[in-house]
């Protein structure tokens, strides 16, 4: 399994921000795969976190034209600045 991390500093988040985002999140679950996807805004921090079965889901994810339709927007508008990491998921547990 694999992580993607997102985190940004906003700019300026708007309706179409919130449209686009709850766009994508369907789009994630229904057309790669997505397992899990947690975002959270506090101030001008954002972070996402997503959940994969594969590396290839999340590239064909990355390169779907929505998404690359957000990815430009965002580095306009949305965000002054954003990162982005891949990670391949070792051990997860849970407690209670």
């Amino acid at each position: 399994m694999f992580a993607v991390i997102f985190k940004a500093t906003v700019s300026k988040l708007d309706n179409q921000y919130s449209a686009m985002a709850a766009e994508l999140r369907k789009l994630a679950f229904e057309k790669y795969n997505c397992r899990d996807f947690i975002a959270v805004t506090e101030g001008e921090q954002e972070i996402a976190i997503s959940y994969w079965d594969s590396e290839a889901d999340i590239i064909a994810w990355k390169q779907d034209a929505l998404h690359r339709v957000a990815q430009q927007t965002g580095a306009e508008r949305w965000y002054q600045n954003y990162q982005v990491e891949v990670l391949e998921l070792k051990r997860s547990y849970r407690a209670g």
